[in-house]
């Protein structure tokens, strides 16, 4: 098995040449993030990883964690590197100083927990939830709770969850049945059960605190009458200490694929006298804190995609250079020597398939966490307002497409090993176990996909949309202009025509013609996704070859940079053609066989 090593290079490429952090750091508040400074971070932050959370993501695969009682209990290293975790700082570094964060861009936050996720996805389910946790409390809870949670929750020193899903709800949260009854001091009493609580339970930090979606009496049905609610599971004293145990306990942790290290638990609240609650925000507004959560996480599963198709990529490379099998058909070895793997050109295919799409992931996702960082600083409402919807739109491909690659990507991985990718000791089939939940979390693709036809396509009249199509036009055309990039830039004409067209037809269909939309919806993401990527794959070899003709060190890096996006366009672009039939048919034939007979 080989070891993880983080690919800073071409995140730093990314980080200056798409997400156009130079620019980004002149921005108020974002002055400390500059080139030299970022560098150091994230080589810090790498060293970590590999060395501390890395070497255990095969233990806690094999090891999982144990129920005893009340307690979830971690595989062996696990506490330890989460403590370190915790004083080195990294919990917090993309949140506000005034709460012990460091006051970083989310995109550098993003580049750190692609590493993070990269080295061991199990232990990052941990940070993540609690991410999504205080970015709940800090836009919508009142400033006493902020006080009390958010200084502890920034340093990691207490973790977060999210409670949504119910057993009899799913992805229905408007079906919830957890009640919360008002109390005379203000708090609440919690009364559910809730099911796929991710570090639900643990023995990592000394405090969780669980954000509950519950009912309170009468309030409407459906998702109008939802609100949320802090429920720690130990309360807190006027001094900030840790009092009594609240009524709250873990129920049982899954049995799943993968990810074994984290605990998916099912969780009992107010087993006795009720689990002290506290609202956030005001009563039958949960959903609006729910969507906060759960945006943060979309874009940071979408991040697990591209962090275990690296992973995978780089044990899949090295498998492909150490393994010598047959004969090469352009080999010069010796008679009766056999090619390394690598020089096979079906390898070869499936490992720069692999590379083209996490490069095109990569610049695609720091280019949406960029987005968000750009409209939290500037100051005009218009150019505010573009980040925001550029960010909206980016959304759900980066987490739809993001995670179905990602499970396409480590199962290449698997399949460049061959029959030895099948054996667990290779390590190459954990990284498609673990990732095989990211398309169902945070809002299964399905779900993405209908929210970008049904929520995103019509932002703004469409002008949201008509906007990036011209910015990608735009650089089509600049391409096509340069007789060294003219493929890329052709091939991207076609592929954002094909997005077009898919949009209009969608469009036109989506208020006359729902259902029909809805059909086609989940291959017009991936169709999304596929051109998005592309343009900012195209992006990355302009930056290149402006590299390469202005003379430069290291122009083997910028070679390769345009040879992955040639791939990319010649190889994966001319796929979103095959899609668009799909998206444009109606949803006749998918009811045509009775239910009872499917």
């Amino acid at each position: 098995m080989s070891e993880y090593r983080a690919p800073l290079k071409d995140m730093l490429f990314v980080l200056e040449h798409v997400a156009n952090l130079p620019l980004l750091s002149t921005m108020p508040g974002f002055e400390h993030a500059d080139a030299e400074t970022v560098e150091g971070i994230l080589e810090e932050a790498a060293r970590f990883m590999e060395e501390q959370l890395a070497p255990l993501n095969r233990v806690g695969d094999e090891q999982g964690v144990r129920q005893i009682g009340d307690s979830i209990i971690h595989p062996d290293g696990f506490k330890d590197a989460y403590q370190r975790f915790v004083d080195a700082g990294w919990n917090g570094i993309a949140f506000g100083e005034e709460y012990g964060g460091g006051g970083l861009p989310w995109v550098v936050g993003l580049a750190v927990q692609e590493m993070l996720t990269a080295s061991n996805m199990a232990f990052s389910l941990c940070p993540l939830l609690t991410q999504g946790a205080i970015d709940a409390i800090s836009h919508h809870a009142d400033e006493t709770l902020q006080e009390i949670y958010l200084p502890k929750m920034v340093t990691g020193e207490w973790t977060g969850t999210m409670n949504l899903t119910e057993p009899q709800a799913g992805s229905d949260v408007g079906a919830l049945t957890t009640r919360a009854v008002p109390n005379e001091d203000g708090s609440y009493r919690v009364f559910g059960t809730k099911i796929y609580i991710t570090y639900g339970e643990h023995e990592l930090s000394e405090n969780i605190v669980h954000l509950v979606l519950a009912r309170v009496p009468g309030a409407p049905p459906g998702t109008k009458g939802i609100s949320l609610f802090i429920v720690p599971k130990f309360l807190v004293n006027d001094d900030g200490s840790l009092g009594e145990r609240n009524d709250l306990r873990v129920l049982s942790s899954e049995d799943k694929i993968g990810i074994h290290a984290s605990p998916t638990c099912v969780m009992s609240y107010g087993d006795e006298d009720g689990a002290v609650g506290y609202l956030i925000g005001e009563e039958n507004t949960g959903m609006r804190a729910m969507f906060t959560m759960m945006n943060n996480a979309r874009l940071s599963v979408g991040l697990e995609g591209l962090a275990l198709s690296d992973r995978s990529y780089q044990l899949a490379k090295t498998y492909a250079l150490d393994r010598h099998q047959g004969k090469a058909l352009n080999s010069e070895v010796a008679a009766g020597e056999s090619s390394p793997i690598v020089d096979h050109v079906d390898v070869r295919r499936m490992l720069l398939t692999m590379r083209s799409n996490i490069e095109a992931m990569r610049c695609l996702m720091y280019a949406n966490a960029a987005a968000i960082d750009f409209s939290k600083v500037v100051v005009d409402d218009e150019e505010k307002n573009s980040w925001d919807s550029l960010a909206a739109l980016l959304t759900p491909v980066s987490k739809g497409w993001g995670t179905d690659v990602g499970v396409e990507m480590t199962s290449l991985g698997i399949q460049v090993h061959g029959g030895m990718g099948y054996v667990e000791e290779t390590g190459a089939a954990q990284h498609w176990r673990d990732i095989r939940i990211a398309p169902i979390y945070e809002g299964t693709n399905g779900i993405q996909a209908a929210d970008l036809v049904f929520r995103k396509l019509p932002m703004s009249g469409g002008a949201v949309v008509k906007e990036f199509v011209e910015e990608m036009t735009a650089l089509a055309d600049e391409l096509i202009a340069d007789q060294t990039l003219q493929q890329i830039g052709l091939n991207l004409r076609t592929g954002i025509a094909q997005f077009v067209d898919g949009a209009q037809w969608l469009g036109e269909r989506i208020s006359s013609s729902p259902n029909d939309a809805a059909a086609g919806s989940a291959p017009f993401l991936r169709l999304t996704g596929i051109v998005f990527g592309g343009y900012y794959l195209a992006k990355s070899a302009q930056v290149a070859q402006k590299k390469i003709n202005t003379g430069t060190e290291d122009i083997a890096f910028y070679k390769d940079k345009i040879t992955v996006a040639e791939f990319y366009a010649e190889q994966v672009l001319p796929t979103a053609t095959g899609l668009l039939p799909l998206v444009k048919k109606d949803s006749e034939l998918f009811y045509a066989i009775a239910s009872d007979r499917l």
